[in-house]
């Protein structure tokens, strides 16, 4: 080197801890298909741990239409390679560190590609999953018996429900949390106060709940620490068409209030526009 010509790194020779935490700022997209192929040394820090503690595919939606028949969806194949091909780079690049799945409301996944994941992350802990058109019931029942370690459930309100929640009771013996939104009645309360009773959290935002299966949840649930109803259309009777306005319940009564000072937190919010913030929170007396 001449005297006085200064030293001048190259960007794949930084320090790995370096080049990690730039690229924990890019999203799935910028790692899977740009980063990760720049070079070796880049490819090596894109398989750190701090990198894939959650895959976030949130920001993938299927492209697809509605179809009268099962699984009433139509995907494009377009999309589905896409998602495909990301999962196939993703999870080699993540070597199983992965602990939080989320998926966007409108990705649709099929059973090779559920499968693939199950595969692959055997130790997952919470999965984000609203939309199970394409996946059939054995397969999923292999998933939730691979994923004994999972705690934390988002999932839909499915048609054929208890045979789910009774393989979470069988095999995952650390669950503790359900999300779930869509329909929420009396034989769906009464399912997971009898197959989940220690349940500690569960979300029913943005649902249409029958008052006596919220009834049923604080009465039939001992160690449940937070319930959130937020912005919940809360009907009295069952859930038949049409919900008049009669059914729909605008206030909580005392006794539902009383019921819930046992939480740790009750999250509620009868008005049903995005505006609202009247929330609720009962905490316990220390």
């Amino acid at each position: 080197m001449k005297k006085g010509a200064s030293t001048v790194r190259r960007w794949e020779d930084l320090d790995t801890d370096i080049l990690v935490k730039i690229f924990m700022s890019f999203d799935v997209f910028q790692l899977t298909f740009g980063i990760a192929h720049v070079c070796n040394s880049w490819r090596s820090a894109c398989c750190d741990p701090l990198l894939w503690k959650t895959l976030d595919l949130s920001v993938l939606r299927s492209n697809f239409i509605k179809i009268p028949l099962e699984p009433y969806v139509y995907v494009d194949e377009c999309s589905d390679k896409t998602l495909t091909c990301l999962l196939k780079i993703s999870l080699s690049l993540s070597r199983g560190y992965i602990r939080t799945l989320i998926f966007h409301f409108n990705l649709y996944v099929r059973d090779k590609q559920f499968t693939y994941i199950v595969e692959r992350l055997p130790q997952l802990r919470r999965l984000v999953m609203l939309a199970w058109n394409k996946i059939k019931k054995d397969v999923i029942c292999k998933a939730i018996h691979t994923w004994r370690c999972l705690e934390s459930l988002t999932m839909p309100s499915i048609v054929n429900m208890p045979y789910l929640i009774q393989e979470i009771a069988l095999n995952c013996k650390n669950f503790s949390e359900l999300k779930v939104m869509g329909l929420f009645d009396i034989i769906f309360a009464s399912t997971i106060a009898k197959f989940l009773p220690n349940l500690k959290i569960l979300s029913l935002r943005c649902s249409v709940m029958v008052k006596d299966a919220l009834m049923l949840i604080l009465d039939d649930l001992p160690n449940l620490e937070v319930l959130n109803i937020s912005y919940c259309l809360l009907i009295e009777g069952p859930l038949l068409p049409p919900l008049t306005p009669e059914k729909i319940i605008k206030k909580l009564d005392k006794i539902i209030l009383q019921k819930a000072t046992r939480l740790c937190e009750f999250l509620t919010c009868t008005e049903h526009s995005s505006s609202c913030a009247s929330i609720l929170k009962v905490r316990k007396a220390l």
